[in-house]
């Protein structure tokens, strides 16, 4: 069983790994808002469950399985955003937040649901994709405007 701060700092670590910024105590600490000093503690809880590698002075890196965890969070974040636009009248903009506490209270189950329900969508209503039950992102391919 994971926390919910727990799974804050895997989606946020891996949020820094796709940006390809270094996942430093620093940059967690400005993304989650917390002091440098909270971190450090978290940092070694995550390391011993073998969510992550933690080289001092060198920042974090998601295993794989702190990976399929970070992808599972975001793919209930996203699937919630989707949820709210289209069954209640959600704006794209009101979203994240709703989503944000949801994330953490959903099963396997109700995932399942509101993939279906949603027809099993491949991006949120910001555009950003949302991973499939394996982890992987399906038609995400795009063409870049300038070139």
């Amino acid at each position: 069983m994971t926390t919910i701060s727990t799974e804050d700092y895997i989606k946020s670590i891996y949020k820094l790994e796709v940006r390809e910024e270094k996942a430093t105590t620093s940059a967690l600490a400005a993304q989650l808002d917390v002091a440098d000093a909270s971190i450090t503690g978290m940092i070694k809880k995550l390391s011993d469950k073998g969510l992550l590698h933690y080289e001092r002075y060198q920042g974090v890196e998601l295993t794989a399985k702190g990976r399929k965890m970070a992808l599972n969070i975001l793919r209930r974040h996203r699937l919630w955003e989707m949820f709210l636009v289209e069954f209640l009248n959600y704006t794209w903009d009101e979203v994240h937040n709703e989503a944000e506490r949801l994330e953490h209270v959903t099963s396997d189950d109700l995932e399942h649901r509101l993939d279906k329900v949603l027809g099993y969508p491949t991006v949120d209503p910001h555009g950003d994709p949302i991973p499939a039950e394996d982890g992987k992102f399906v038609g995400t391919e795009h063409t870049a405007l300038a070139g």
